[in-house]
């Protein structure tokens, strides 16, 4: 994993966890599978074969290689762009609603791969 070199809130991480995210509006949605793009205290980046508009709220959770149970919290789209080959989407988003534990285990993930990165 590489530190994304940007003027953020919070550091991003490039990164390839299994992630699953479902519409928190819709009682009943099913989760829909994916796979993390860079990560940060703040939100998620990830790729989905589906546009969701900016006014969808998500329920998310992302599987830290360092944790047995995933990280959960409920988010909002930042932005979406449609790539440039085939119909899928990246998607930035936004934690709106996340446990103090789960956004220290992302913190302390971090902070772990700035002193890996370091050396």
């Amino acid at each position: 994993m590489s530190r994304i070199n940007e003027k953020r809130k919070f550091p991003r991480f490039e990164s390839h966890f299994p992630l699953k995210y479902r519409d928190l509006k819709i009682a009943d949605a099913e989760y829909r599978g994916t796979v993390s793009k860079n990560v940060s205290e703040g939100g998620i980046r990830f790729r989905s074969d589906r546009f969701i508009s900016l006014a969808c709220r998500l329920v998310v959770e992302v599987n830290l290689p360092t944790t047995s149970k995933p990280i959960r919290a409920v988010s909002k789209i930042a932005w979406i762009k449609k790539l440039p080959a085939g119909d899928d989407y990246e998607i930035g988003n936004q934690f709106l609603e996340i446990s103090r534990q789960d956004k220290g285990v992302i913190r302390k993930f971090i902070e772990e791969q700035l002193k890996k990165s370091s050396f």
